[in-house]
């Protein structure tokens, strides 16, 4: 019998049961208060969390390329392209032509856009910071490679590359 079928056959109390509700649910927490120290200070500049997004990723990888900022986010073209012009309309990045490829478009975060990466990430550092203070450096092992564990395995982006060093493939090894 295959195992979808086997699901099937185990009741919903069973397999409710086996869930890690105290995982899922805590991550939601997390998640919502780590991004809500930001959006507070995003909603000022009339920003949301997409902008959040280009704009750290833009500011720690100068000269993305904008297919790749796609592929980080996994966005869509359209998707990205409003908030893109707004933050270049607005000065918080500069889109320059590749030197080699003249049809590449690079995007580097401006003065303006470093000093609000600053802002945001300072919010959410001291929040990590926070949370790990009691923890010894083995206990923050232990955060890094959970939360390394929670990325696809399989995922091919050139950001996690640069993060992990030899691809992606051994961030959950």
């Amino acid at each position: 019998m295959r195992a979808v079928e086997r699901e099937a056959e185990v009741s919903p109390g069973a397999r409710s049961a086996a869930l890690r509700w105290d995982i899922i649910e805590l991550l939601f927490f997390a998640y919502r208060d780590f991004v809500g120290d930001a959006d507070h200070v995003l909603e000022d500049f009339g920003f949301g969390r997409a902008h959040h997004r280009v704009l750290h990723f833009v500011h720690r990888y100068p000269g993305l390329k904008v297919a790749d900022l796609l592929d980080v986010l996994r966005i869509t073209k359209q998707s990205l392209g409003r908030v893109l012009k707004q933050l270049l309309d607005e000065g918080y990045i500069v889109q320059k032509a590749g030197a080699k490829d003249r049809r590449e478009r690079l995007l580097f975060a401006t003065a303006k856009g470093e000093a609000l990466v600053a802002k945001l990430a300072g919010l959410q550092t001291d929040r990590i910071n926070s949370a790990m203070g009691e923890l010894d450096s083995a206990g923050a092992e232990t955060v890094r490679q959970f939360l390394r564990g929670m990325i696809d395995r399989d995922d091919p982006d050139k950001v996690l590359e640069a993060i992990f060093g030899t691809g992606s493939a051994t961030a959950k090894e």
